[in-house]
């Protein structure tokens, strides 16, 4: 199967939502029952693809397509093992996404504007998974940031289009820092693809500043879409957007497709041994511990439900972060793997949060009392997803921390146990309240606004945060399977970065 889709299999993984896109605009607001049948159908068929590349992928096979478009500039799309990490993570959580969006959205207007950019969002991320150079992941990572402007500005309400300037202003700024260390860098070693354990080795000898620079200006750029501090600002004020955008933002696209950027940079372009040649690895791992710790701080003082998930989603990507930087074998494991893990729970979050304040117009933290007794299965949801974030264990979370802990302590980085201590003990802080609230608190007689939803609405809002909480438990659970995000990481730095 994979010999006869060729070595073009990672472009038609991006063309799949691509041409979903251009359909759904085609067909208009109308037609909405072809629109959801061409939203997961384009699901379905690109969760098939990603099936057989991982196969191909564990067989050894490899895939790459290059379009030569000027020389020594060429658009490169590729599979390594990295690649199916973070494709299969939104492959599947789109999936599921777009069935909560479908039920979320059924009495909105502009949903055939929405789903359109929604799928190009898709075709995007899946882009910047695939991306085998930085030229290659600066064009994807741009059509990333124009696709997602109009869901964040979606409602079209004044907070809507505010939160939306201000995405629009961090991401812009962020991709002119990310050209600049683009172009210094084309400089300096001229075009290369990314390889494992990093490129500038075998063409770069000296100008230990200008490498310094060019890594800060890479690393600053991509720091806005993964919410580093202090370039965080637009993550809360974008939670003016509908739930569906909110969890896309979080679990699957926009920060992720920062943080995956950085591990990019870290192992594939500088490697991990040039970093600490050249001093860079302390200075990462210090402003993602600060972020951790600052996140969880901010996320504190919320009385939004959703800007307390918001901040602690600052707090939380910043795990990937820090074992990147770190980059021992065990911390690496743990960073990389919490980009999936992170990936389900908060997805779960958000979807419940959705649930809360489209079924009960429950939007803050006050409104939470007794509404596990009204909503028990999306209350169960968030439960598992809290204690996740927390990180107790068997749950997903409970995985990334003691990798991150142990990995830390291996080489040295004690100060790093320390972060994940009081990283946890704030996340407690933040989520047992609202636990407490949910299942023991009294309910008012009265919801904000209890909206009657059909049977069919009921299902569709319901049923994907209850498994992606079911996945969360299966990769705490099941982690010392080969098939784990666990197992797969394993893999990821055993055969390419250890």
């Amino acid at each position: 199967m994979s010999a006869l889709l060729g070595q073009a299999l990672p472009l038609y993984i991006v063309l799949t939502s691509l041409a979903a896109a251009v359909l759904i605009f085609a067909l208009g607001e109308r037609r909405q029952r072809l629109r959801t049948i061409v939203n997961l159908a384009a699901a379905l068929l690109k969760l098939g693809l990603i099936a057989v590349l991982l196969d191909a992928i564990r067989a050894g096979e490899s895939f790459v397509w290059r379009l030569p478009l000027l020389p020594g500039l060429d658009l490169v799309l590729h599979a390594d093992p990295l690649t199916l990490l973070f494709s299969t993570l939104s492959a599947v959580l789109w999936l599921l996404t777009t069935v909560y969006a479908i039920g979320y959205l059924e009495r909105s207007p502009h949903r055939a504007r929405f789903f359109g950019f929604f799928s190009l969002c898709v075709a995007s991320t899946m882009g910047v998974a695939a991306a085998g150079n930085l030229f290659t992941f600066f064009v994807f990572y741009e059509l990333l940031t124009l696709a997602t402007w109009p869901l964040v500005a979606h409602r079209g309400t004044p907070g809507s289009l505010a939160g939306a300037r201000s995405y629009l202003r961090y991401t812009l700024f962020g991709s002119a820092l990310f050209l600049a260390g683009l172009v210094w860098l084309h400089v300096l070693a001229g075009p290369q693809d990314f390889i494992a354990r990093g490129l500038l080795g075998d063409v770069l000898d000296g100008q230990a500043g200008a490498q310094r620079a060019v890594f800060v200006l890479l690393v600053a750029g991509l720091g806005v879409k993964a919410a580093l501090v202090p370039l965080h600002g637009w993550l809360p004020n974008a939670m003016v957007a509908p739930a569906p955008v909110s969890a896309l933002l979080h679990a699957v696209a926009v920060v992720k497709a920062g943080a995956f950027g950085i591990v990019r940079v870290v192992y594939d372009v500088y490697g991990p041994e040039r970093v600490q040649a050249l001093g860079m690895d302390q200075p990462l791992a210090i402003v993602a511990g600060i972020t951790i710790v600052y996140g969880s701080l901010l996320a504190l003082r919320q009385e939004d439900l959703k800007r307390r998930l918001a901040y602690s989603t600052v707090s939380q990507v910043s795990y990937i972060v820090l074992g990147t930087a770190i980059a021992g074998p065990l911390a690496s494991v743990g960073g990389m793997v919490h980009l999936v893990h992170q990936g389900l729970m908060k997805i779960t979050l958000f979807f419940c949060a959705g649930n809360y304040s489209e079924a009960l117009g429950v939007k803050t933290v006050r409104q939470l009392d007794g509404i596990g007794r009204r909503m028990p299965w999306t209350s169960a949801a968030f439960t598992i997803g809290a204690l996740g974030m927390i990180g107790l264990p068997p749950l997903a979370g409970f995985v990334s921390k003691w990798y991150l802990g142990v990995g830390a302590a291996a080489v040295g980085h004690y100060w790093v146990i320390g972060v994940l201590v009081a990283s946890t003990l704030l996340n407690a802080a933040y989520f047992l309240p609202l636990l407490r609230r949910i299942w023991f608190g009294t309910p008012p007689a009265q919801w904000p606004d209890e909206q009657p939803m059909s049977r069919q609405v009921r299902l569709s809002l319901a049923v994907p945060p209850l498994l992606t909480a079911l996945f969360a438990l299966l990769a705490g659970l099941l982690a010392g399977f080969d098939l784990s995000p666990l197992g797969w990481v394993q893999f990821i730095v055993r055969e390419h970065y250890g």
